[in-house]
């Protein structure tokens, strides 16, 4: 092997590492199935082999969250069903998360936000997953879901205040 196609196998190597989890997880989400989810993370990965680096440099979250999402949802379309992830599965997604006792501390708090994020609208659920499940910029975000900047922004702010709201709600009901 030449240093080049060597290189070239550690860049891929690299972001399959770091990225593996989290678009495993957006898959599962798009597609409601573990198995499709992961078929859909590997034909991801597989088209990343067959791309430019150079193309790809310094964007290379930004592509593979893209190519992720259509190739999802392209299944999900072709499938024309959709079931809601359990936690079961979700937490069986590789992940380069916290720990399970750390997770376990935030578990209840978690489990409410997840539970009100749930009934947020399908398109607010999306941009705040790619934003502060997988990091994503408003720009990136924009760029996946082709929808423009401005209403990302719009519907990360509308979503995080309606969560804000509800979690208030809840917290005053409980106490």
């Amino acid at each position: 092997m030449d240093t080049e196609a060597a290189s070239n196998a550690d860049w891929v190597r690299a972001a399959l590492e770091e990225h593996e989890g989290p678009l495993l997880r957006y898959a599962a989400q798009i597609t409601g199935d573990l198995d499709q989810a992961r078929d859909v993370v590997q034909d991801t990965f597989v088209r990343l082999c067959r791309e430019d680096r150079a193309r790809l440099d310094g964007h290379v979250a930004e592509w593979l969250f893209t190519v992720c999402r259509h190739r999802a949802l392209d299944l999900r379309r072709k499938e024309s069903r959709m079931k809601p992830l359990d936690e079961t599965e979700l937490e069986s997604c590789p992940s380069r998360e916290p720990s399970p006792a750390a997770l376990a501390e935030q578990h209840e708090s978690t489990h409410l936000v997840l539970r009100l994020l749930e009934a947020l609208p399908a398109n607010q659920r999306e941009v705040l997953r790619l934003k502060f499940q997988n990091g994503l910029s408003y720009a990136e975000i924009s760029r996946v879901t082709q929808l423009t900047v401005s209403n990302v922004g719009f519907l990360i702010h509308t979503g995080l205040k309606t969560l804000r709201q509800r979690v208030k709600a809840e917290a005053g009901s409980i106490n």
